[in-house]
């Protein structure tokens, strides 16, 4: 492949993904909105831009294949703070690509697109969006935005909702977890797949309590080899008793579907930012 750019190359999951994708195409071009990302790989280049900017993104994104789009503002927060990053740079990366022929974009959405299901319900990719926050929503549009440039462009997509890309320390990740092996294989599948149309699947490692179905998206050829299992004597140990009437031990979206709109969602995890060392 000869050129794939990745938004978000600065976050938590970004700095995993740089150096798989940077091996994957003759060129890697990693974007956001800060100065500096670290250390540059072997065929990677690093372009300062704004998402919510479509100037910044028609100049990033020209002669890109395909789009692995990271980048947005990663929490619950006041709907005029997602707006930009979230609404309007999902708007601007499909956009830009559709205009300069980008066949795939691989987009970061997440569990919070249906947090507020019941946990005890099993879902699969296909169940209507039931989003738990702000930050939900804006998944939601981007779904719906990749199905509409899908079926009245051409322009594939694979949405992964992603469920709990970090370290398993509490009892709901014993189920969410996502490793960030796993995390590397399934970029890799959604974009080796030779077509792919719309998809949906869900960032989930092989938790033998995993709440998702992933049945739907098999074709993708995505099997996850990690299992939160390993530490659920650990986690379990040092966890206090659950209150089943708290919709944050209740629903798919933890802690997002307990808090009030516009508040962080991050705040009630104890999140480990254990972000690949680039410098």
């Amino acid at each position: 492949m000869k050129k794939i750019v990745l938004t978000g190359a600065a976050g938590r999951l970004g700095s995993y993904l740089r150096e798989p994708l940077s091996k994957m195409c003759n060129e890697l071009i990693s974007t956001d909105i800060k100065e500096d990302i670290g250390k540059i790989y072997a065929g990677e280049t690093y372009m300062q831009g704004d998402l919510a900017s479509m100037d910044d993104m028609m100049r990033i994104i020209e002669g890109a294949e395909m789009v692995v789009h990271m980048g947005a503002f990663v929490d619950e927060g006041p709907f005029e703070q997602l707006l930009g990053p979230n609404f309007i740079g999902s708007y601007n990366v499909w956009e830009a690509g559709f205009k300069h022929g980008v066949r795939r974009v691989v987009y970061a959405s997440s569990i919070h697109a249906v947090g507020m299901y019941p946990k005890n319900e099993f879902i699969g990719t296909d169940v209507p969006h039931r989003p738990d926050t702000f930050y939900g929503l804006a998944k939601c549009f981007t779904e719906d935005l990749g199905r509409m440039y899908w079926e009245k462009r051409g322009m594939e997509s694979v949405h992964m909702r992603i469920l709990s890309c970090a370290q398993p320390n509490n009892a709901r990740a014993l189920g969410s977890y996502l490793s960030y092996d796993d995390l590397i294989q399934l970029v890799t599948r959604c974009i080796d797949t030779p077509v792919t149309g719309f998809s949906i699947i869900y960032g989930v490692s092989n938790n033998d309590r995993a709440p998702v179905d992933n049945a739907n998206a098999a074709f993708l050829g995505y099997r996850p080899r990690d299992n939160a299992e390993d530490v659920a004597a650990e986690v379990l140990a040092n966890e206090p008793p659950m209150d089943p009437k708290d919709l944050g031990h209740m629903c798919h979206g933890g802690p997002f579907a307990s808090v009030d709109l516009g508040k962080s969602g991050l705040a009630g995890m104890n999140v480990i930012q254990d972000a690949k060392e680039t410098d």
